[in-house]
């Protein structure tokens, strides 16, 4: 009886799934990224990050659903993108020729290693230190 109802009511609600029957994996990858002595004319040009960072999510596979950017005069910037899959920010320090990134995306479909590329090309960064966690139940680092 309890069981006849209980399907009773799902049957009116077809998005509702259980974990089992879901096609999403709990996992993500996260990508966490300081570049050092990045080219300052490239890096102090605001427009040209927004570029540049549009390119490399768009080219990790994710998809933007919306962003939003603050300026810090004359052109430090913050940018954070609310993605499909999660999202992804970058906070530059033109003073110090450096930014942070960040890109965290579930599931296993969106690559890191373009977002990374991308970036790397436009900030031509002297020095990288990077991290690929694996998040899941347990977080772990990826060897890159």
């Amino acid at each position: 009886m309890i069981f006849s109802a209980l399907t009773f009511l799902l049957s009116l609600f077809p998005f509702v799934t259980s974990a089992a029957e879901s096609d999403h994996l709990f996992c993500g990858k996260h990508f966490l990224a300081s570049y050092q002595d990045c080219d300052l004319d490239a890096l102090g040009d605001v427009e040209g990050v927004v570029r540049a960072l549009d390119d490399a999510v768009r080219a990790s596979g994710a998809t933007i659903l919306d962003s939003c950017s603050y300026v810090f005069k004359p052109n430090g910037l913050t940018r954070v993108y609310l993605l499909s899959e999660s999202h992804a920010s970058i906070h530059t320090y033109p003073e110090h020729g450096s930014c942070f990134v960040d890109l965290f995306t579930c599931g296993d479909n969106c690559s890191s290693d373009r977002f990374d590329q991308i970036l790397r090309a436009y900030l031509q960064p002297g020095t990288v230190n990077s991290r690929l966690l694996l998040r899941h139940t347990e977080t772990e680092e990826l060897v890159r």
